[in-house]
């Protein structure tokens, strides 16, 4: 049996890659790399807010798990829009690394102190301005080698990543800090892989990928992270945040809010409950009840005043 796997070109995309093709091996598979550039990996002059959130990393992998040339798309977690087209579904993912978001940089700072952090996430920028309003932050996109390489040439003085990706490039030495979930909570679904396919994949293929490379807690807890966002209609220009986990045997934990863009105005709420994909939309409605709708509408009538 041979599996396709669609991929971005990034050296940690490709990471990725090589980490479910090991597992797929190692489960008897024989597997082949088909390295897809997408639109988020083409336009690297404007942030990702004005490009358009949906599928900016995964459009253009998702055609080709359409048309059959490739049998499973391999991404970040957290690059998948809240909603996927009925023709496909997310049939595995990795177990969770650690979620938190670090400092990076090839000189010694400190949160407290005061310097240019480069990122191209809203909610990091939100986030940086809620919590640390006396770092400046600058527009930073392209791939890990490049944000650092430019880092390192003077364009910032350092960079806001997820421990994930840092950890599977091997710039541990860079870390200065690592940011606290409960204050700098992350993106839903960062710090997992998430193997994507059609509906129509084969079903030995779809079964053996799951048993390969399916882990069934994380699971649980991504796919609550997913319905809160899918409730919430979020994206990746919208500065929300999720992150579930297990509060005992029986019952999930799921954290999540919304930061305004300009950090003054942030709400969090806390739910417990069994079942993930109600523990999702249950949260979604109290952040909404709770002023999150008036902060979502305020960020998208900004959002579009912008374009």
């Amino acid at each position: 049996m041979t599996i396709t796997i669609g991929t971005r070109g990034s050296k940690l995309a490709l990471w990725q890659a090589y980490y479910i093709e090991e597992k797929l091996k190692e489960a008897g598979a024989q597997v082949e790399i088909k390295i897809i550039h997408t639109k988020g990996d083409k336009i690297l002059d404007r942030s990702l807010s004005k490009i358009g959130s949906k599928g900016v990393f995964t459009e253009e992998l998702e055609d080709q798990l359409r048309s059959g040339e490739i049998d499973i798309a391999v991404h970040s977690a957290k690059d998948l829009q809240s909603s996927l087209d009925e023709d496909f579904e997310i049939i595995a993912f990795t177990e969770r690394e650690e979620v938190n978001d670090v400092l990076v940089s090839h000189k010694e700072l400190n949160m407290e102190s005061s310097f240019t952090v480069g990122t191209s996430s809203t909610r990091r920028v939100a986030m940086l301005k809620a919590f640390y309003p006396h770092i400046n932050i600058v527009d930073m996109r392209g791939n890990l080698q490049t944000r650092i390489g430019k880092m390192e040439a003077g364009d910032c003085d350092a960079l806001l990543l997820a421990y994930a990706g840092v950890h599977r490039m091997g710039y541990h030495d860079k870390i200065k800090e690592k940011l606290p979930v409960k204050r700098f909570t992350p993106a839903v679904g960062q710090g997992s892989v998430a193997v994507e396919s059609s509906v129509n994949l084969d079903k030995e293929k779809r079964e053996l990928i799951i048993h390969a490379c399916n882990h069934p807690l994380t699971e649980i807890c991504l796919r609550a992270e997913r319905s809160f966002l899918k409730e919430i209609n979020g994206g990746c220009s919208i500065p929300v945040f999720g992150y579930c986990n297990w509060f005992d045997d029986y019952l999930l934990e799921l954290n999540a809010g919304i930061v305004s863009l300009d950090g003054k105005k942030i709400i969090r709420v806390s739910t417990l409950l069994d079942d993930p994909e109600q523990l999702g939309i249950d949260t979604a409605k109290k952040l909404m009840d709770q002023g999150g709708k008036e902060i979502l509408k305020e960020i998208r009538n900004q959002l579009n005043s912008a374009l």
